[in-house]
């Protein structure tokens, strides 16, 4: 995809720079709840709490860092419907940190999070359909999630559909409609 290439905010690695940015948000405050109370509640099947310790087992946060023990309780948390958990499970998965790098199970876990309306998610998901990760690119679908994602106000969704926009990828070129988007006809 030479579109792509010819763009620095458009190369898969935002995806990745996007996930560490959402897992990092997603820890503040996690240090407050002492940790066998924490792993308590984990163990009787609380997705806050299964959440919340896989994020501790990520960071090292209270415990020695594991990633293996912190994709278990992710995916423990993200099979109960926990969005967070599924789209973060999903970025390991993409990302293979914890598990086995696997696209396939990205895509499964992100659209999980995507389909709750989790903006953070739709936009992953859009990236991975635009750039044909663990499936062909198909920029409708890429349009369609950007689109969610840019009206919840997520910036970087923005962006992108205003691109899609620009190239006339998936939607007719319009560079009104780009404008829109915050993205001029120069470049």
């Amino acid at each position: 995809m030479p579109w792509v290439k010819s763009l620095p905010r458009h190369r898969t690695q935002w995806l990745c720079v996007f996930g560490f940015v959402l897992l990092l948000v997603a820890t503040l405050g996690a240090e407050s709840e002492d940790f066998s109370d924490l792993k308590a509640r984990a163990e009787k099947g609380d997705a806050d709490a299964q959440f919340t310790l896989a994020e501790r087992y990520r960071d090292g946060q209270g415990v020695e860092q594991n990633l293996s023990e912190a994709a278990t309780w992710f995916r423990k948390a993200a099979e109960q419907g926990h969005a967070m958990a599924q789209v973060t499970l999903g970025l390991m998965n993409y990302q293979g940190r914890g598990v086995t790098q696997d696209y396939a199970e990205a895509l499964k876990w992100i659209r999980k999070a995507a389909e709750q309306g989790l903006a953070q998610a739709q936009y992953s998901l859009g990236v991975l359909y635009r750039d044909g990760i663990g499936m062909s690119a198909n920029y409708i679908e890429a349009v369609k999630w950007f689109r969610k994602a840019a009206e919840q106000g997520l910036a970087e969704a923005q962006s992108d559909i205003g691109w899609m926009y620009h190239y006339g990828k998936g939607v007719a070129q319009d560079f009104v409609e780009a404008r829109k988007w915050g993205v001029s006809h120069g470049g």
